[in-house]
């Protein structure tokens, strides 16, 4: 298997994957990855990312959708198949206090910014991702006293201070009130059709409502993943289903 060199989650700096931009964003080609209980969570899954965007993955659980995100973010190793993103990757998890290590909002990310950095541009940079996700004036707020939408959207901010071109959500809404969902899809939306320098973000939701947000959307199921779809149909077509059983 040809494996590229791999990344780490959001909680610390990211490396970039060995470049290969004739593959798009994100390629996979026939991963397979068989747990050591026996249980095959792969097999033969393929994907393409074609352009920046923001692109949704739905299936039931069980189906491989968090060991995909484990495979892409390099903390576990396919047994075949080989993946390949010109960008450094970063992983966002459900639980934002998972992912939130320092008290304050400009120091949690400052784990993520460049040692060579020098104070001026690390604090002008905060400043600017702060801006990015909305928490305008927050530098100094305890990180505890955030509401559920906001520290969501500062780990997010955390990724991309590692310079991340791509954002793993996984399920990055599920915990939070329906206002704090909504700004908290916003502000990746928002970022993924940025004019100058849009960001590429797989989203795994099981909101079928989120799926009229995406660029695509596509349905995995026994470890692997069928193609994609514009994503209202994708909801569409699932809310049927449910609705015949």
């Amino acid at each position: 298997m040809r494996r590229l060199q791999p990344p780490v989650a959001a909680s610390g700096p990211a490396f970039p994957l060995s470049p290969d931009r004739t593959r798009g964003e994100l390629s996979l080609e026939q991963l397979n990855y068989r747990w050591p209980n026996g249980n095959q969570a792969l097999r033969h899954c393929s994907l393409q990312i074609p352009r920046p965007g923001l692109w949704m993955l739905v299936g039931s659980n069980g189906s491989g959708k968090s060991t995909l995100f484990r495979l892409i973010a390099g903390l576990i190793e396919a047994q075949s198949g080989t993946i390949s993103t010109p960008h450094r990757v970063a992983m966002v998890f459900q639980n934002p206090d998972h992912q939130l290590l320092l008290p304050s909002c400009s120091s949690d990310l400052l784990l993520g910014l460049t040692a060579s950095s020098n104070r001026s541009d690390r604090i002008r940079c905060i400043d600017q991702l702060l801006d990015q996700l909305g928490l305008n004036g927050l530098a100094t707020r305890p990180i505890h006293t955030l509401s559920g939408g906001q520290k969501q959207r500062l780990a997010i901010a955390g990724a991309l201070a590692s310079d991340a071109g791509l954002l793993l959500l996984d399920e990055p809404t599920a915990l939070l009130d329906p206002e704090s969902q909504r700004t908290v899809l916003d502000a990746v939306h928002k970022l993924c059709h940025h004019a100058d320098h849009p960001l590429t973000a797989l989203w795994i939701t099981h909101r079928l409502e989120e799926l009229d947000r995406a660029d695509g959307a596509a349905r995995m199921k026994d470890g692997q993943i069928e193609p994609w779809r514009d994503g209202r149909s994708l909801r569409q077509r699932l809310q049927a289903g449910r609705s015949d059983r």
